[in-house]
């Protein structure tokens, strides 16, 4: 009765660990409409602006939007963007 107590735990966990995993990546059928929005103006002549960012959330991709960020030194700031993959869509996040 414990062994197969045991089994089904582990039955179970394994089913919740790979849902998660699908999740995780953030895959749709359809990517989201472009947002479009007015950029303010900038803080300052050592600021670049970062785009606006789609976070993957309760399943869904949510909009953030973009900001003003401190130049950094000898690095440049690499917009999201999205890519399509066998699964879907998938959003590619910006980096510097």
């Amino acid at each position: 009765m414990k062994m197969k107590r045991f089994f089904l735990w582990i039955i179970a966990s394994l089913m919740v660990i790979s849902l998660t995993a699908c999740a995780v990546h953030g895959y749709v059928s359809e990517r989201p409409a472009d947002v479009y929005y007015g950029r303010p103006a900038a803080p300052g002549v050592n600021y670049v602006w970062i785009d606006g960012d789609w976070v993957w959330s309760g399943g869904r991709y949510n909009w953030h939007e973009g900001h003003w960020d401190r130049r950094r030194e000898g690095k440049a700031w690499h917009a999201g963007h999205w890519s399509q993959h066998g699964q879907g869509w998938r959003w590619e996040k910006g980096h510097w």
